[in-house]
């Protein structure tokens, strides 16, 4: 895709030429391969809250319909407060399918813009993945999540948040997980699989084994799994400030198809996760 910077305001924003059906599909799997809590429709806004993780994707306001921006400050206004009630600040995640006029609104009123991210996607019926599986999934939740959150160095405390989302996942989903008898967890992965489609989620890799091929290893062995259960096409969301595993993620095919940033109101922190 071919994607245009442009000056919005004071702040940095895209355009691009994108295809918005398949923005829609992967908006859709995306939402059903990381569950929110709570899930509430202002019209087309779709307004997502998870009150015991920090996630921005679980805790943002996503419009989905470029035609819908009547009332935009008196919808922020209600989203605002119904943030509040749930301990978090207002954010909303600006996407291709965000309205024009709604993103005009923010920058007038000084938004600030954050979390840039892109979204990748691979063909896999074009990759010759053999007929077998060299690492099988691990059951066990809790034990993945311990090793997700150590490899992130992330709070301890969101554990059982983590282990929450993951088993509300609906479609299948696969929990990968490397080790060494040295240095415990040193890479993960989750694969959600949703009927031709496979979400690639939590992928990383330990900072003491980076660049040594395990990164390539892991995620071949994800979309191998996610081939042999029947997906057609893979996809992921990642930083785009996060060049190596772009890098990794290029390099194994994938392409983009489109982006998104996360929006505050002027003066609003926005401390929390991906």
């Amino acid at each position: 895709m071919t994607w245009k910077d442009r000056q919005s305001g004071d702040h940095p924003t895209a355009e691009a030429v994108v295809d918005l059906a398949s923005v829609r599909r992967l908006e859709a799997v995306g939402f059903r391969a990381w569950p929110a809590n709570t899930v509430h429709y202002d019209g087309s806004w779709l307004i997502r809250l998870t009150a015991g993780h920090p996630s921005k994707r679980l805790n943002s306001v996503n419009p989905l319909d470029p035609s819908d921006y009547r009332d935009i400050a008196i919808r922020l206004q209600k989203a605002s407060q119904r943030f509040a009630e749930h301990g978090r600040s207002l954010t909303v995640r600006q996407t291709p399918l965000t309205p024009p006029q709604m993103i005009a609104h923010m920058d007038a009123e000084g938004w600030t813009v954050f979390g840039h991210s892109l979204v990748l996607a691979l063909d896999l019926a074009e990759r010759d993945f053999g007929e077998g599986i060299d690492h099988l999934p691990i059951k066990d939740v809790r034990r993945f999540a311990d090793a997700r959150i150590r490899i992130g160095k992330e709070d301890p405390g969101s554990n059982q948040a983590l282990v929450d989302i993951i088993s509300a996942i609906k479609p299948e989903s696969g929990l990968f997980l490397f080790e060494d008898r040295e240095i415990g967890p040193t890479a993960v992965s989750l694969v959600v699989h949703d009927n031709d489609l496979a979400g690639i989620m939590q992928f990383a890799i330990a900072a003491p084994v980076r660049r040594q091929g395990i990164g390539n290893a892991l995620l071949g062995t994800s979309l191998r799994w996610a081939r042999l259960r029947g997906a057609k096409k893979a996809w992921l969301q990642v930083e785009a400030a996060n060049e190596a595993a772009i890098e990794l993620y290029r390099k194994a095919g994938f392409a983009e198809v489109y982006r998104y940033l996360y929006r505050a109101p002027r003066g609003v922190g926005h401390g929390n996760q991906g």
